[in-house]
């Protein structure tokens, strides 16, 4: 059965993370991957969520299979994440290489943990 809920959560999770990214990508002209950013900080925050919930036991591991393996591992991407770094430091943008990857990990972090906190505070 949990290999069923992790693969229906990839089925939204995918085309979720698709128009995410394009919607926030076509929004900005600069080289910065703005829709891999937002969809790794908004997954990174969804996961932190579930997690801190399953680990005190309120989230079923069958909702963290759908929700956090499935949805979150299809919406957010770390292929992606490395590729647009690449290109940006080969393309010349080895700056704004950098701050991809200094800002998104810290981002991912930050909104993991403010997952885990806003999950906390709504469990009580």
């Amino acid at each position: 059965m949990t290999p069923l809920l992790v693969l229906a959560g990839a089925m939204v999770g995918a085309p979720l993370r698709y128009l995410i990214d394009h919607a926030v990508q076509s929004r900005h002209t600069t080289a910065f991957p703005w829709g891999t950013f937002a969809v790794n900080a908004c997954g990174s925050f969804v996961l932190g969520l579930l997690a801190a919930g399953a680990l005190d036991g309120s989230v079923p591991g069958s909702v963290l299979a759908l929700l956090g393996t499935g949805l979150c591992g299809a919406l957010t991407t770390y292929s992606t994440f490395s590729y647009e770094t690449v290109r940006l430091f080969t393309d010349g943008a080895r700056v704004l290489a950098v701050v991809n990857v200094s800002v998104s990990v810290a981002a991912g972090f930050a909104a993991a943990g403010l997952g885990a906190l806003l999950g906390s505070l709504i469990r009580g």
